[in-house]
């Protein structure tokens, strides 16, 4: 995380400007939808929109689009060391102040504000309930929608939580994603060349104009609360400069057409830009499920296993537990060098880059057990339908296939889990011998006849 305070010296406007800010190509026209369209923006502070985004989402509701903004938290740790307001005063003031600046920026049948309560300065705590919310607002509506959130990497950690949950949940739910830079302007130098990424949206002067006015209303924020110590101003002159410009800048991310012939490009961005994007270490959803998996193996002992989507790693740890050795498959390089440090000095275990089905190269009979959790979506019907036989027909005699996935919607992806099980029976001609459902997620074990 990179270290930094609002009144530090930061990076003036002139030197971006200096350095080709202006010079930046212009938005793809993909990231803004046209009518009927739909486009959710996350703030992790009121006035983060009012910032980097008023543009944006002017544009979309004059397009005819539908907007929505989560609002994450209310910003309620501006001034910690307030003498005139507690927490929960600066709160109450904050919210007010958004719905105020919402109000300059569209017209309320097109603008819907959700504030999701969390607590400022520890976003990053409620990934889980993010990442849930986000894909709320998505899937509320049949519209085409387009995500934006704060850039993940911003520096500072709640909008870096947004950002990180934004990639993940746009890469699952299948959106065209966009991330606005807020703090890195200020921190960052024109050398660290990551703003070269970033895409110009050229604003109108009604835009411009929403757009201020939309800022004037954080009150709280752009003058200071009084004279005393600790209530001085937060955004300053020097850094709202970097948002009084007739252009906003975004990093746009695509929807990928989804299949394995475009997995390891899709899973090695997102794990370059966030080790653990699914929260398999920390999340008690994962960590259960891992738990009831390990459970559900029929057997004590296995003496060759493997597993096909292994990420970084974290379910292979626990299978090399009980298995002579384990091979892990997965299509991202960028997740095997992570399960690779995970997992140093653990002999029994051999990771391989493979894009399946195409490099599943397992004699017949040749393995005791073969899991595939939780990456059968992300595979066409057809490439499923050769991997599931590839890996039934690799199994011994009173072999075990698990499989383990998530059954809520996939947007975006080819199939959803309770597909993913249902191309099993046809293969398997067996029924599971371990049938374990959740709300959550579906688990079976099939066992090979002799």
């Amino acid at each position: 995380m990179v270290s930094f305070t609002h009144d530090s010296t930061g990076t003036p406007e002139g030197a971006w400007r200096d350095a080709g800010l202006d010079a930046l190509k212009d938005l793809d026209p993909r990231a803004i939808p046209g009518e009927d369209g739909h486009v959710v923006v996350v703030s992790a502070h009121p006035d983060d929109e009012a910032l980097a985004a008023a543009g944006l989402i002017q544009r979309a509701i004059t397009g005819g689009a539908h907007v929505t903004v989560l609002l994450c938290t209310a910003g309620e740790a501006s001034h910690p060391n307030s003498p005139t307001h507690s927490p929960q005063q600066l709160a109450d003031l904050r919210l007010q102040e958004m719905r105020r600046a919402l109000a300059h920026l569209g017209r309320d049948e097109q603008l819907t504000l959700d504030y999701l309560g969390m607590h400022d300065g520890a976003v990053v705590a409620s990934g889980s309930a993010l990442d849930a919310a986000l894909l709320r607002a998505i899937r509320s509506t049949n519209r085409p929608t387009v995500l934006a959130v704060t850039y993940a990497a911003d520096g500072h950690t709640d909008h870096e939580a947004v950002g990180v949950s934004g990639r993940r949940v746009a890469a699952l739910a299948g959106v065209p994603l966009l991330e606005f830079p807020i703090w890195y302007w200020h921190w960052a130098p024109p050398s660290d060349p990551r703003w070269r990424e970033f895409e110009r949206l050229e604003l109108t002067a009604q835009e411009v104009a929403g757009k201020r006015a939309a800022l004037a209303e954080h009150v709280s924020q752009i003058q200071p609360l009084s004279e005393q110590p600790g209530d001085e101003v937060l955004l300053t002159e020097s850094v709202r400069a970097h948002f009084d410009r007739d252009f906003e800048l975004f990093r746009f991310t695509p929807v990928v057409e989804l299949g394995s012939t475009s997995a390891q490009e899709v899973f090695d961005d997102l794990y370059r830009r966030d080790k653990d994007p699914w929260a398999y270490v920390d999340s008690w959803y994962e960590r259960r499920k891992r738990a009831v998996t390990r459970a559900s193996l029929p057997r004590e002992r296995y003496e060759r296993a493997v597993e096909a989507g292994c990420s970084i790693g974290v379910l292979t740890q626990d299978l090399a537990d009980r298995c002579s050795s384990v091979v892990g498959l997965d299509a991202s390089s960028e997740a095997l060098e992570l399960a690779r440090a995970r997992l140093s000095g653990l002999n029994r275990v051999e990771l391989r880059l493979a894009q399946l089905p195409r490099d599943w190269d397992f004699h017949p009979a040749s393995l005791d057990l073969v899991v595939v959790s939780e990456i059968g979506y992300f595979l066409t019907e057809d490439e499923l339908t050769q991997l599931l036989t590839a890996a039934w027909n690799s199994l011994s005699p009173h072999g075990h296939l698990l499989l383990c996935h998530w059954l809520g919607p996939i947007d975006g992806w080819p199939l959803d889990g309770h597909r993913v099980h249902e191309l099993a029976r046809p293969i398997t001609q067996e029924p599971p011998l371990i049938h374990h459902r959740e709300s959550a997620f579906l688990l079976e074990v099939f066992e090979k006849k002799e």
